[in-house]
């Protein structure tokens, strides 16, 4: 089973909800690594999806912890 399903099927967000809460915190389309690892934590689910759902939305991930992404 994918992560992903994982937590959905534990009770994580919907995409939709996910999509809303990466807009509301997302400041000219950007939005810091350390806030969507903490959305995830809040939203219950993998921090993938919510990285493929800023993908998804065109918003950047600024600030990476690991120094991968500006």
């Amino acid at each position: 089973m994918a992560r992903e399903e994982e937590g959905q099927k534990a009770g994580g967000a919907s995409q939709e909800a996910i999509a809303s809460a990466l807009r509301q915190r997302a400041v000219e389309g950007r939005i810091a690594c350390r806030e969507a690892l903490k959305l995830a934590e809040e939203l219950g689910v993998p921090p993938l999806q919510v990285g493929r759902e800023a993908n998804r939305l065109k918003i950047k991930i600024k600030g990476c912890q690991l120094g991968c992404f500006g």
